[in-house]
């Protein structure tokens, strides 16, 4: 660390409770401790139980500290489910309500640490506020791609004018999905207000998660949208080394596959398959002769019907697959599967943390967006050239001869050929630049340091105490 940083000695990181966030933002704070910036991660304690493993016996065990936030035990949502890992749809609202009615803890925490700098994420706009009442500087860090983000910017700051990049659009069964994205509404505040208001109140700039060889003209038109600088801190994937991943079943089996022969098929900790989307899945991996891992998850209510007898998987298909499929409920080693000589491809429902460990390991995408930010992510995929999309029918409804045949595209037919050489391409162009962005962001972070007197203007908190 240049002496120039010696007083930036700590950061505070308050990601949203989702894996699919609190994963970027502990890899966001490894980079920042290897700098020589002390940690503390603030999360509920269900979310820090889940990351304590992975400090422990490292040098980040001492560099990166665990901070408790404690959330109120409502009713219908104990400790357990103050995660949306497991956690039933329905109660979505209630984890964000009670997201906001932890903020006097959370003021409390700020008090006692001190930190030179809060980085927080996008449903939390209270954060920034209580830090900017402290006079502690707070910026946004999105965990979602930059094309995403400007394309919301735009539907919200130019309404009825078309995204100015044509290779971004929603088919004709996403679009009432997306406009209803920002609607939902918990503790009397709608996303569309959490959002834009986390916009509004990140000092001077906001982090991404990207590289502007994916994304360069989106974080461009981002930044002229919300007149921020948008700084990349690059793909931010665990780079665990295959060797040094525990064996496991699924590691054993792959083994004994031939290279590039199978697909990886996961939909995120956070979205569960429907059983006519299960039935579909099962039946087009069948279809296309293609070797597969599946890992299925269900949330608390769907794994209590399974428990009870009810099958979510066609009868017979364990059998019928017997020997090429391998079919897992709950978490997998992702990472060291995406890395395995085996793995030809990644039916993705492309959450953007998993479109860049694709791209970050070389694996082609068979992109499967369900719902929220993926099928923007699932276009820029296909714009990079890292993967096709399986596509839906008229009724949006997801078919087993359309799951077979792009499978079987990316991983047999020859007409996938220039997918697998641009997934090599992408991989190589990732390994070389390493984690160049996050020195530019440190220094762009020191900058916003420098002005700890500066306190935002109108940083009223939304939700009450």
């Amino acid at each position: 660390m240049s002496p120039d940083r010696d007083a930036f000695t700590s950061i505070l990181m308050l990601p949203w409770l989702a894996h699919g966030h609190i994963s970027p933002f502990l890899e966001l704070s490894k980079r920042f401790a290897d700098r020589g910036i002390h940690i503390y991660f603030c999360s509920s304690p269900v979310n820090l139980a889940s990351i304590k493993p992975k400090l422990v016996g490292t040098t980040y065990f001492s560099k990166i500290e665990l901070v408790e936030l404690h959330l109120p035990s409502l009713p219908e949502l104990p400790p357990r489910n103050h995660t949306t890992k497991t956690l039933p749809p329905h109660l979505m609202p209630t984890l964000k309500k009670a997201f906001d009615m932890s903020s006097p803890g959370f003021a409390d925490i700020l008090k006692l640490l001190d930190p030179a700098l809060v980085v927080y994420d996008f449903l939390q706009p209270w954060a920034p506020a209580i830090a900017s009442s402290m006079g502690i500087p707070a910026v946004e860090f999105l965990c979602t791609s930059a094309t995403m983000c400007a394309f919301v910017n735009h539907a919200n700051m130019k309404p009825g004018n078309k995204f100015p990049y044509p290779g971004i659009y929603l088919h004709d069964h996403e679009v009432d999905q997306f406009a209803n994205l920002l609607e939902c509404s918990a503790n009397g505040i709608k996303d569309r207000d959490r959002v834009f208001q986390c916009y509004e109140r990140s000092r001077d700039m906001i982090m991404i998660k990207s590289i502007r060889e994916i994304e360069g003209k989106y974080i461009d038109y981002l930044s002229f949208l919300i007149d921020k600088s948008v700084v990349p801190v690059g793909p931010l994937v665990e780079d665990t080394a295959f060797e040094d991943c525990e064996k496991s079943e699924i590691l054993d089996w792959l083994d004994n596959k031939e290279e590039k022969s199978t697909v990886f098929v996961s939909f995120g900790s956070e979205y569960f398959l429907s059983k006519q989307e299960m039935t579909e899945i099962a039946h087009g991996l069948e279809a296309s002769k293609v070797n597969f891992v599946w890992v299925v998850r269900f949330h608390d209510g769907e794994r209590d019907a399974a428990a009870n007898g009810e099958s979510y998987l066609p009868e017979g298909f364990l059998k019928r697959v017997a020997g090429r499929g391998l079919v897992l409920e709950g978490w997998a080693p992702q990472a060291a599967i995406l890395q395995h000589s085996s793995v030809g491809g990644f039916v993705s429902h492309c959450g953007w943390s998993s479109v860049m460990e694709s791209m970050r390991f070389g694996v082609p995408i068979i992109a499967m967006p369900m719902h929220l930010d993926q099928p923007v992510n699932a276009r820029v995929v296909e714009e990079v050239g890292v993967g096709v999309e399986a596509r839906r029918d008229e009724t949006g409804t997801i078919r087993s001869a359309e799951v077979a045949r792009s499978i079987r595209n990316v991983i047999v037919d020859k007409a996938g050929g220039r997918v697998r050489q641009r997934a090599t391409e992408m991989k190589g162009i990732m390994r070389r630049k390493g984690d160049e962005e996050v020195d530019g962001a440190v220094d762009e972070l020191l900058r916003v340091c420098r002005k700890r007197d500066w306190c935002e203007e109108n940083h009223k908190i939304l939700v009450p105490n």
